[in-house]
């Protein structure tokens, strides 16, 4: 509800008050009027509040000077004056012509008060509309808390509330979940694809910065004000209301909801605690490939043949897990996830393996990812996600799923690749090391199966020099070259050194 304006007060019939200028902009007389004022001052600025309605009788125009009316005309209209009344039939018969020329081009609404009108009637009336505005936001602002808290009592007790909200300030109102995905909304899809994205983007930018906050902004041609739930570094998700401005009574409303908001989410989230911890019981019962206890707990497991994924373990668990949970309440999915010292664990039917290339581009993570088994082998395919995961590495830039399969195909020497091994291959290798390009020699001999014509031919040189310099380099290793256990060993350290 806007505060009381000009033009409420010139339509006070009481009053009589009558609107002198003509051709003013539009909402000239439709802005706050915040308070109505008397004074003869030539000059009454320094006296002045905002957003105010000045009335005089025109004592100071006494010579009716054309300059000293422009003057204190461009005084008002700089201190910001909504509107001026002159009172008539006091000091002088009509209002001075000049006068009406002079707020007409500065755009301040003149208006007559009559003679039998008094300046405090004038005052004490706007006061009025000021106390029945306030009276009135008060009474709705408690009749709004009385329905929020009914509304809180309902089966989904926070969707209700902020639906409530959303009528009650007849705006609209979203909640963001800890994902940056929008959870609840009403009125339902009334935004546009591109504010909805918009938004979203937004609200996921404040849950990364996790600082409790507020904030107005402009998304298109819609103005919201975001509000985030939760404590400062845990934050659970957004409130965005479609306005930029709320009157003390709508942000009180707004707060008392915020705080109710917060506290369901907490209460959520102990009770989401209380379910990790048997979710990861559930995940040890799996590990001894048993899904007998999953059955009981979960009733319904993913449709084998299943698909492990094992996520970092200083990956967002919670944003990971809210988002889990949304496809299997809003899309029907079948989905297990848990949380252990490998990292949160999820376990999808392979069908839905497509899901997990989804997940890891969204949250910018590397997932490693088994093949497809039994739950007879759910201990096996837990252990390939979780060498797909280290295989795959988990540094900066380094997001996707990697797939067991595909870390298999690329070598076993790679998985046997650590730093000791380097550091025993760079020892092995050090005595080739003074000898240019022997190394290079050697596994170009080995890449054709320690045969030396076709390797020869490979390096340009004659088969007689290869063999001189891999009996070389045999006698440089003190080891026999002519048996597969030594090569085998050479071909291990030049690929472990790259």
């Amino acid at each position: 509800m806007s505060q009381p304006t000009l033009r409420a007060l010139l339509g006070r019939h009481d009053l009589r008050l009558r609107l002198v200028s003509d051709a003013l902009p539009d909402g000239a007389v439709d802005r706050p009027l915040r308070w109505v004022h008397s004074s003869d001052l030539v000059d009454p600025t320094p006296f002045l509040a905002d957003d105010l309605a000045l009335l005089t009788t025109g004592t100071q125009f006494a010579d009716e000077s054309a300059d000293g009316i422009d003057a204190y005309v461009a005084r008002l209209a700089e201190r910001g004056v909504v509107g001026l009344g002159f009172g008539t039939e006091v000091q002088r018969s009509g209002i001075p012509q000049h006068l009406i020329t002079a707020c007409s081009e500065a755009e301040i609404p003149l208006f007559e008060v009559p003679y039998d009108t008094p300046f405090i009637a004038v005052a004490r009336a706007h006061s009025e509309a000021i106390a029945a505005q306030t009276y009135a936001r008060r009474t709705w602002a408690l009749d709004t808390q009385r329905a929020l808290a009914i509304a809180a009592l309902r089966p989904r007790g926070l969707e209700s509330t902020l639906s409530e909200l959303a009528r009650r300030l007849d705006h609209w109102v979203g909640m963001f979940d800890a994902t940056g995905l929008l959870a609840h909304e009403h009125p339902h899809q009334s935004l546009s694809a591109e504010d909805a994205a918009g938004l979203a983007a937004r609200a996921t930018d404040l849950i990364t910065r996790g600082g409790h906050a507020s904030q107005a902004l402009t998304i298109g041609m819609r103005s919201f004000t975001l509000f985030t739930l939760g404590g400062a570094g845990h934050l659970r998700g957004v409130i965005a209301i479609a306005t930029a401005q709320l009157d003390a009574e709508a942000r009180a409303v707004v707060t008392s909801v915020i705080a109710m908001a917060g506290l369901a989410l907490e209460q959520n989230d102990r009770l989401e605690k209380v379910l990790q911890r048997l979710h990861s019981q559930v995940l040890a019962s799996l590990l001894l490939d048993d899904p007998t206890l999953a059955r009981q707990v979960l009733g319904a497991v993913p449709a084998e043949p299943v698909v492990i994924g094992v996520a970092s373990a200083d990956a967002p668990a919670d944003a990971l897990t809210d988002w889990w949970d949304r496809q299997r309440t809003e899309y029907g999915l079948a989905v297990f996830s848990a949380s252990s010292d490998a990292g949160l664990t999820v376990c999808v039917s392979a069908a839905d393996q497509q899901l997990f290339d989804e997940v890891a581009e969204r949250f910018d993570l590397r997932l490693g990812l088994s093949e497809p088994e039994e739950y007879a082998a759910f201990s096996r395919a837990h252990e390939q996600a979780v060498a797909a995961l280290k295989q795959g590495g988990s540094g900066v830039g380094q997001s996707g799923a990697v797939r067991y399969a595909d870390t298999v195909a690329t070598s076993v020497l790679s998985a046997l690749a650590t730093d000791e091994a380097r550091l025993v291959a760079a020892s092995r290798l050090a005595p080739l090391r003074p000898h240019d390009g022997l190394e290079h020699t050697l596994r170009v001999w080995l890449e054709h199966d320690a045969r030396f014509e076709t390797a020869a031919t490979a390096l340009g040189i004659h088969r007689h020099t290869l063999r001189s310099r891999v009996t070389q380099a045999a006698r440089l290793l003190d080891t026999d070259l002519s048996t597969f256990p030594a090569r085998a060993e050479l071909w291990a350290a030049l690929q472990t050194t790259g």
